[in-house]
């Protein structure tokens, strides 16, 4: 770890004396790809984005798809392939590519003249490197796999300098999308070759993007500054060359209501995750929100069916049926968010309507439990061969809402029978303790960004490494089949019946219970700053952002 130079600290008392600034124009951020500029904006200058973590580990292929560190990555690091919030695919480094009709062979046409920040180029020798850590990480050491990278992979060849051919066992039709994943970031071979405690060094880890870092001290700030030769910007968000702001510091501030109000007081630029209760207000004084939605799954729990009594499709159905999903927005959330159509994202290319499923029932939620055995006791408390019918859920310290969306869902399932118990860890501990299928874990609330959607099967079973999200092994027979037959689709054509056919039946079966399309990342940010871009994964880019003076 290296600290070279002294950041700025933010006084707790300082912050909660602040008045709000008054800025006369209400503006609202948008998701679009070209950057929109104040009237006054100009190069230069310095910003402060306020986060609520900077995790625990900077080893690139495990930090890179956190929901804190990936702001960092996003700025040092580059990608293949760019990919905007409707999940549309355009080039970056690898300007063109071809693949052959059975989708097992890919051939990618990099960039000239690219290189990391260490000099070394970003070159097909590069890229290969790069593919190999992300299909096999370096486990021994601590090193990952990258989670959704195809686990089809076989393996990547340099044809010359500036073209890489890359095979997989079985049709792999969603890789070139992945390219454009949070956690596909291109790190020099340089890095990739240190052992993983170098690599947790973010001081010694290179990237080709448009910003260095300059200065990191562990839990409190990362400090990045701008990269002067840097030319090869993805076209889409109509920038190519330099940055236009010389740093961005990323500071650890806690406590929500701290880091709104440094940045009404103008001590910082952006707060992340603000409340959303907090939003209207916060529109209405003259600060810019935005609320992107990423491509990937909506929030809701993967439900443990090796459980009792979970195991029942009729007491999943009822689950299915007993959650008011609409309640949910009005109470916890704003206009912002939106009901759930599937299990993943509505913006989500391939993601198709199944509200039916999703339409709050009682009545039914009741009679479906009422054919599983499940009678109401005095207490309103359902209760079968004498064990109440429990649900305990983990609140994902992730979402600043997340439990009181579940203090919510427990009062209407309680209205059905059910006796809910909410538990709360923090980020460490949650991911240490709350799993997929774990004995005592019935929902997993799951909220977790994808780019191609035919990256969804393959992850609900056990089959080729796959998370087996719902305890079903191989036991789902019907599962299996959509499984094998989307990830062998030659063709979007192909392959969109299929998807479509495996989320009515996931959500048919109470394998998955939906709450809302997810907005997992809330700016808050000064007027002053604009031209901010976001991504398929809803990350603020300040890339192309500039600062009025």
């Amino acid at each position: 770890m290296t600290f070279r130079q002294r950041v700025f600290s933010i006084s707790r008392r300082h912050l909660l004396l602040a008045g709000s600034a008054l800025i006369a124009a209400n503006m609202m951020a948008s998701a679009a790809a070209v950057p929109v500029f104040a009237d006054d904006a100009q190069d230069g200058g310095d910003i402060v984005f306020l986060i609520d973590s900077l995790g625990n580990t900077w080893i690139p292929n495990n930090s890179a798809i956190s929901s804190f560190q990936g702001h960092i990555w996003g700025h040092v690091a580059d990608k293949l392939v760019y990919v905007d919030a409707e999940g549309k695919v355009s080039p970056w480094l690898a300007e063109s590519w071809e693949q052959n009709a059975e989708a097992t062979q890919f051939t990618l046409h990099l960039k000239e003249g690219v290189t990391f920040s260490d000099g070394t180029p970003l070159d097909a020798t590069a890229v290969v490197a790069n593919l190999d850590i992300w299909y096999a990480g370096r486990k021994a050491e601590g090193i990952n796999p990258i989670g959704l990278f195809p686990k089809t992979y076989d393996h990547a060849e340099v044809v010359d300098a500036k073209t890489v051919k890359v095979s997989f066992k079985k049709p792999t039709l969603g890789f070139i999308p992945t390219l454009g994943y949070h956690g596909s970031i291109l790190i020099s071979p340089k890095t990739l070759a240190q052992p993983a405690s170098e690599q947790a060094d973010l001081s010694k880890t290179s990237g080709s993007g448009p910003y260095v870092v300059e200065a990191w001290k562990e839990g409190d700030y990362v400090k990045l500054v701008k990269r002067k030769d840097y030319n090869w910007g993805p076209a889409a968000v109509g920038q190519t060359g330099p940055a236009h702001l010389d740093s961005i510091t990323y500071k650890l501030v806690t406590e929500p209501s701290l880091r709104v109000s440094a940045v009404q007081s103008g001590q910082a630029d952006v707060a992340y995750n603000a409340s959303p209760q907090e939003l209207k207000s916060i529109k209405e004084e003259g600060f810019t929100v935005a609320t992107p939605r990423y491509l990937g799954f909506v929030n809701g729990w993967a439900v443990n069916t090796k459980l009792e009594p979970y195991n029942d499709v009729k007491v999943r159905q009822a689950l299915q049926a007993g959650i008011n999903r609409q309640e949910i927005i009005d109470t916890v959330y704003t206009p912002d968010w939106k009901l759930p159509t599937s299990f993943i994202q509505a913006n989500v290319p391939g993601a198709t309507d199944q509200s039916a499923l999703l339409a709050y029932d009682p009545a039914k939620a009741e009679k479906l439990l009422d054919q599983a055995g499940w009678t109401k006791g005095a207490d309103g408390i359902r209760v079968k061969d004498g064990k109440p019918l429990q649900l305990t859920l983990h609140s994902n310290p992730y979402l600043a809402t997340a439990k009181a969306v579940d203090e919510l869902i427990s009062q209407q399932l309680g209205k059905i029978g059910w006796k809910v118990d909410i538990r709360a860890y923090d980020v460490v501990t949650f991911t240490e303790k709350v799993k997929f299928g774990g004995p005592a874990v019935p929902a997993y609330e799951v909220t977790r960004s994808f780019i191609d959607a035919g990256t969804v099967a393959g992850i609900l079973t056990d089959a080729n490494n796959g998370e087996n999200w719902f305890a079903l092994g191989q036991s789902d027979e019907k599962i299996n089949e959509l499984r094998d037959k989307i990830a062998g689709a030659p063709s979007i054509e192909q392959r969109n019946p299929l998807l479509e056919e495996l989320q009515h039946y996931v959500l048919d079966q109470g394998y998955f219970i939906p709450r809302t399309q997810i907005v997992q990342r809330i700016y808050v940010q000064s007027p002053k700053l604009t031209g901010e871009t976001y991504n398929g994964v809803a990350y603020a880019s300040f890339y192309t952002a500039k600062l009025a003076q």
